[in-house]
C-alpha cells in the first residue's frame, strides 16, 4: 500500500475511533503491575530505540508498572541546564514541529493549517492577549523520549486551564492532515509571570496518552466532565518554580507548545524536524547575537539571526 494511502487511512480512521475509552484503557494497563512489564520495557525500548542508560534506573526489572518506566528519572547531569537566567531553555526533549511567530493570534500548525491563540487558551481573550504578536515553539514528544517538562525561565504560576477536547494522534502525519489539531485536542495550559514577561506552557494530549499531571495539582486528566476548568494562582495560593524544575509530565507521549511575548527570538539553528533535548537553549528576548553559541550539550553553533519565519512541515514519522 503506497504511504500516502496509508497515511490518509491512518487519520480517518482517527474521527471514528472512541479516543476516551481507549485512553482510560491504557491509562489501566500501564498501571497494572505484572510480571509482563518487564518483557513488555524491553521489547518497547528495543523498537523505539529508548536509551536506558541515560535512566536513573536502568535496569528494566526496576520498575513495577509500565507507566513508571515512561515517567522515568534521568541520571543527575544527563540534561544540563544552559546557563543565563534570561535564557529559555528547552522543556523537554523531542522535536521541534514547528516554531515563528504568532500573527494576529493565529498559530502556524503545518502546510495549509493554522489556529487561533484564542482558542488554544479557552476561549478567553484576555489570557490570550499578551501572547497575539509573540512567538510559538511547537515540540513534539516520541515514545522514544524522556517525558517529563521543565520550566524553561523560573516563574510564578498565574493560571492553569484545562480544556476538554478530542484525543487525535499529534505524530507529523496527524498534524499535516487534521485541521486545528491542538485547539481540538484536550489540552492543559499553564500560564506564568517570569522575569522576561509572561509564558505560556500548552501540554496537549493525545490518543493514548492517558493522563497529564503537574507538580503543583498533581493528576489534571482524565478529567471528569466536559467544563473547561479554570484555577487562579497568587492570592491564597502560590506556586514559584526556577528554571530548570519539573513542572508536569505527560503519561505516555505528546506535545508541547511554548508562548513567549512580542520581542523574543528563538536560537538562530532550530528547524522543523530538529531533535531537541531539555536544558538547550531554545530563545531569549531580543534578537541572538551573529556569533557562535554553545548549547548545553556543548556544541558550538554557527549562524545569523533570522527573523522568526513560518517554518516548512517537518518529514513524515510513523511515531
Amino acid at each position: 500500500m503506497p504511504s500516502s494511502l496509508r497515511d490518509a487511512l491512518f487519520v480517518a480512521t482517527q474521527y471514528i475511533l472512541p479516543h476516551h475509552l481507549i485512553s482510560r484503557a491504557v491509562y489501566a494497563m500501564t498501571r497494572w503491575r505484572t510480571p509482563l512489564v518487564e518483557p513488555a520495557i524491553r521489547a518497547f525500548s528495543k523498537h523505539f530505540g529508548v536509551n536506558l542508560d541515560e535512566a536513573l534506573d536502568s535496569d528494566p526489572a526496576g520498575y513495577r508498572t509500565f507507566n513508571a518506566f515512561f515517567t522515568r528519572a534521568l541520571k543527575p547531569g544527563a540534561r544540563p541546564l544552559i546557563a543565563g537566567d534570561a535564557l529559555a531553555a528547552c522543556p523537554v526533549d523531542g522535536a521541534i514541529s514547528q516554531l515563528g511567530r504568532i500573527e494576529d493570534g493565529r498559530i502556524f500548525q503545518a502546510k495549509g493549517h493554522e489556529y487561533s491563540l484564542i482558542e488554544l487558551l479557552g476561549g478567553d481573550l484576555t489570557r490570550a492577549e499578551p501572547f497575539r504578536n509573540g512567538s510559538f515553539a511547537t515540540i513534539y514528544l516520541s515514545p522514544r523520549d524522556y517525558h517529563r517538562i521543565h520550566m524553561p525561565l523560573a516563574g510564578t504560576l498565574r493560571e492553569m486551564v484545562h480544556v476538554p477536547g478530542r484525543l487525535f494522534s499529534v505524530n507529523p502525519v496527524t498534524v499535516e492532515r487534521v485541521p486545528r489539531l491542538f485547539a481540538r485536542n484536550e489540552r492543559v495550559s499553564a500560564l506564568f509571570d517570569t522575569q522576561e514577561g509572561p509564558m505560556g506552557m500548552v501540554l496537549v494530549g493525545a490518543m493514548n496518552v492517558a493522563a497529564i499531571e503537574t507538580v503543583w495539582s498533581g493528576l489534571v486528566t482524565p478529567p471528569r466532565g466536559r467544563e473547561i476548568g479554570v484555577w487562579k494562582y497568587g492570592h491564597q495560593v502560590q506556586v514559584r518554580l526556577e528554571r530548570g524544575d519539573e513542572m508536569g509530565r505527560f503519561n505516555m507521549g505528546s506535545t508541547v507548545i511554548m508562548l513567549f511575548p512580542e520581542g523574543f527570538g528563538f536560537r538562530p539553528d532550530l528547524k522543523p524536524g530538529m531533535p531537541v533535548n531539555m536544558g538547550e537553549a531554545l530563545a531569549q528576548r531580543n534578537h541572538w547575537e551573529e556569533t557562535a553559541h554553545q548549547t548545553s550539550a556543548g556544541e558550538v553553533v554557527q549562524g545569523e539571526p533570522e527573523s522568526l519565519q513560518r517554518a516548512a512541515p517537518q518529514p513524515g514519522s510513523t511515531d
